[in-house]
Formats: structure tokens, sequence, C-alpha cells
């Protein structure tokens, strides 16, 4: 009976579809679990197709070259520790799981399937997959190990089973993306089933960006009674070993690496760079340019670009016309320099003139007005993604998650792009990751430290400086207000009532709920970006374009 254990933990980034990638990936932490004399190597739940697969995971040649690629897996890694790894199986009951396999002696030795299946916030997992029955612990050099997936381990149910069945300690492999204080929420779920259970328990995440996912890494060990042995980074690929021994009460897991985790802003922010960055690079683009307005999201959008990508991968346009402020021009050249990327000057008043001149016909005998206004933006839009086409640099849009709730854009305009880091952020907290990053400084940060976006760029009165003295205020309630009243209709699912008894003024209310509503179709077209709470714009919070509902308080 062995006194010993190690598993060596893979808190690793796939890439979706990218199957002979995430085995290679797999491949190379085995040889290193391997070479550190390890019994186990771990990877995350469904590493070797990439985790959301979405619907790519109905499609049965997708299925098939994932257990194929799996199968492959087991050959090549038969002299040395078991490998554990996620991917899709077809049961005996001819039904899609999501599985986790066991590798040993050349072949698959074990498959457990995942029971409880996530309905909820960005996952469909009970359309796309089915459960099976219970399943007991996997037996790995005589070690009874029991393999709850994911969910699996957030009720009790499972790990108890796992536990009556001779479960010695319990490996929890994830697919857990990020959102505001999931760590905290993940950790509470886990030390409660080690209190339940008197089992340590290994929860493995992995890391990386999807879409708009992002998921953010964090790996603990907890022994009995939920103490902690082991804490890994966030959002950092790490392969580490734990060690664990049995005592006369059973395994206990030796102190290992411990990390301690960055506080909420810091978080956040990586989150959105992490976000750009692997979008980037699982798509294959290599620059970003963007519309630089001198306003304070631009601003903070190419701040996170040159943090993501460096400074000679981003390009900052600045698209002026006969509104735009001499303050606006200096601030969003200060911006450029102070992150050191290319910046580029490009009037559009001429432009704005000929479609002026071309639409006059039609538009005679009608007022000037919103649709004057959005002429510029929709110019701008066209500019840059012409500037994107011909040198190939995606297109970066800028709009809060105040504004993207409210329509407060230019469809085909400034909603024109491929990816929006701050699509999730409300506007008062735009302001404070301002303040945060021009006073702190990373080593995953590639761009400069210090201030790097003006303090005036933060102070000044937002506007979109598209008709004379304009200011977002004349349209929206200040944004303090604004964001109170999204964050209890659209975070917390909230009435009118709600708003109101938070103090908030009715008819503020009213107005931004109708906003919100007629927006959905904005919101359907518009670019992805970076989740950062639990009720983001797409997967979280699904509504319908057409909805005449409102709510009668």
């Amino acid at each position: 009976m062995t006194d010993r254990f190690r598993i060596t933990l893979a808190q690793l980034n796939p890439t979706v579809g990218d199957l002979e990638g995430n085995a290679a990936k797999a491949r190379s932490a085995w040889e290193e679990g391997k070479a550190a004399g390890a019994d186990l190597v771990a990877l995350p739940e469904m590493f070797i197709t990439g985790y959301q697969a979405q619907d790519l995971i109905v499609k049965p040649v997708f299925v098939e070259a994932a257990v194929a690629m799996i199968e492959a897996l087991a050959r090549d890694c038969a002299d040395g520790p078991a490998l554990c790894i996620g991917g899709p199986s077809v049961g005996e009951d001819l039904k899609l799981h999501n599985s986790y396999f066991t590798l040993q002696g050349g072949k698959i030795a074990q498959v457990v399937h995942k029971y409880f299946l996530p309905n909820f916030n960005v996952f469909d997992e009970v359309r796309l997959f089915s459960r099976d029955r219970m399943q007991g612990p996997v037996a790995v050099n005589g070690v009874r190990i029991g393999m709850p997936i994911c969910e699996d381990a957030w009720y009790p149910d499972v790990v108890e089973a796992l536990e009556e069945s001779g479960a010695e300690f319990l490996l929890v492999p994830n697919g857990s993306p990020y959102f505001r204080n999931k760590f905290e929420t993940r950790l509470n779920h886990m030390v409660g089933r080690v209190v339940e259970s008197g089992l340590p328990l290994i929860y493995l995440n992995m890391v990386g960006g999807q879409d708009d996912q992002v998921f953010d890494g964090g790996s603990f060990v907890l022994n009995r009674g939920g103490t902690p042995a082991v804490q890994l980074p966030i959002l950092e690929e790490v392969i580490s070993h734990v060690d664990l021994e049995r005592t006369t009460e059973g395994w206990h897991a030796l102190d290992g690496e411990f990390t301690q985790h960055p506080e909420e802003m810091e978080q956040d922010y990586r989150v959105m760079v992490t976000a750009l960055r692997d979008y980037m690079a699982k798509t294959g683009f290599k620059k970003v340019l963007l519309g630089l307005s001198g306003g304070i999201d631009s601003a903070i959008v190419a701040t996170i670009a040159v943090d993501a990508l460096g400074a000679e991968n981003v390009r900052c346009v600045m698209l002026p016309s006969e509104y735009t402020s001499e303050s606006s021009l200096d601030d969003a050249k200060a911006v450029a320099e102070n992150l050191g990327c290319r910046y580029d000057f490009l009037p559009i008043g001429k432009t704005r003139d000929t479609v002026t001149e071309t639409l006059a016909p039609l538009f005679e005998g009608t007022e000037v007005g919103l649709t004057e206004e959005n002429i510029q933006s929709r110019i701008r839009g066209l500019l840059l993604m012409a500037l994107s086409n011909k040198f190939g640099e995606m297109l970066l849009t800028t709009g809060n998650k105040s504004e993207v709730a409210v329509g407060y854009a230019t469809i085909y305009g400034d909603m024109a792009g491929g990816y929006n880091p701050i699509k999730d952020m409300y506007k008062t907290r735009v302001f404070e990751a301002c303040r945060w990053r021009n006073e702190n400084h990373s080593d995953w940060m590639m761009g400069p430290a210090g201030t790097v976006i003006p303090e005036r760029i933060i102070t000044k009165p937002p506007s979109a400086e598209l008709r004379a003295d304009q200011k977002d205020s004349d349209s929206l309630p200040d944004y303090p207000v604004l964001d109170g009243i999204l964050n209890i209709l659209v975070d917390e699912d909230g009435s009118i009532a709600d708003c109101v008894a938070a103090g908030y003024d009715r008819a503020d209310a009213k107005k931004v709920e109708h906003l919100l509503y007629i927006s959905e179709y904005k919101r359907f077209q518009s670019a992805p970006g970076a989740r950062l709470s639990k009720r983001a714009f797409w997967l979280d919070r699904r509504y319908p374009i057409v909805n005449r509902f409102r709510d009668p308080s």
C-alpha cells in the first residue's frame, strides 16, 4: 500500500477546436509530471476540445476526432504516470457526455461522466449533454480517487456517493469562468464538500479566454476541515506538483505553492487584458486599431490593448470633426504618446461634407438632428474598418456597459469592431479602472508604468462631441444614477419599484428601462467583450429583441 502520492496539476489554457494543440499541451504536462515522479497528471474539464465548445460539441465528427485524440494520448503516455483529461464521450447509452478520462497503460482505463449539468448563466449543458448514473471512485496505483466534474462538486450528492463508495480524496476538474468575486464562491462550496465528506479536495481550474469568457485558474487544495494547503495564481498557466501522504486519519496534502490573489480591480483589469490577448491569439490577429477620441472609454481601451499586445501592435486614430474640442485633440495625442503606440490623424470634415451634399436632395425640408450626428459616427466606423481591412488590424470598439445597456452608441458607427474589452464594465467603474491603472503596474502588463491616462480625461464631463456643447448628461441621467438603476434592472433583475425603494426617481428608472429594452437589437449585433459579472450582455442575459413588456410598477 502506497503512503505517498504525487499529482501534477496542469492549470493550462486550451483553445476550442484545437485538438492537436490541446493534446500537445497535455503531453508536455505529462512529460513534466513523469520527470517529477508523479503518480497522476491532471488536466481540467473538457480540455481536449477546449471549453466552452457550445454547439460544436454536438457535431459527431468533432466528438469522434476528440475521442481519437484522447486514445492517441493514451498510447503516447503509456510508460509513466496516469493522465486524466476532460473531453466528450458517447456512453453505453449512445448519448453524449461531458466526461473525464483516466489514461493508463496505453489505453483509456476509466471514464467518469458529469452528473449535474449546469443550465444557467453562460451554461447550456442540459441541452448539449446527457447525465449518467452516479459513479464510484477511480483507482490509480491502488489509491481510490473521487473525480466529481466541476458542477458535481457544488452539491453534496455526488461527493457523498463517492465518499460512501470508498474515495480516499477528491480531484475536481473544472472549466469555471470568471466573474467578480467568483473565487470566494468556489472556495466556500468546496470547503462545504470537504467538511461534509472528511476528504481532502484538489480543485483544478483551466485558464485563458474563450470569446467573452475568461477562465481564471486559481486552483487550490484543501485538507480536512477546509484548511488550505496549495493555492495557485490566477490567470497564469501553471504546472504544479502536489504531494499527499497517508496518515492514520487518511490522506493529507502537504503544504505547497501558495499565491495570494490580487484585489478586485486588478482581477477585473487583468481579465480584460487576458480576454483581448487570447481572443487575438486564438483568432490569428496580431494587431489592433481603435478610434481614440480623447475620452475616457477609448483611453482605457487603448491602455488595455497596449498591456495585452504591446505598443507596437496598437494603432490609435483620431478622427476629428468641427465639434471635436482642442482638449480632446490634446488628450488623445497624450494618451497615444504616453502608451508609445502609433497615432494617426484623420479628419472627417471633407467626407462628412460630401455625404451631406449627397443626401441633401432627399433630406431637403427636414430638420438637422440625430441623423446628422450619427452620420459622423458612421463615417468614423467606415474609415476605421477600411484601415482594418487594408492593414489586417482588428478594430476594437470602446462602448462601456452603461452605453451598451441604453443604446448610447451608433450601430454601424462607433459600435463597429471585432472586440470590446470594456463591454461589461459600467462607466463609473471605468473611471475607477483608469485611476487604478495610473497608480499600478505589474509584470504581466506590456505597457509602461505611471500615469498613462491624463487626469483631465478622467475628470472632464463625458461627451460624444457630435454637436456643439454636447454632454452625455443631456440625454442620460448622470452616470452614478444611471449605473445604480442599471445595476438593479440588469445585474439584479429588479423592478422599477426596487429602483424607487433604493432612492432613484421613478421617471429616471422608467426612462432607463425603456432605453434598455429598445436597445436589445443593437446588443444583438454588438461585438463580444470580456465577461466581468454574472449578468454580462450575451449569454448571461438573453432577452427577445421584440418585447413590449414594461414594468407596471
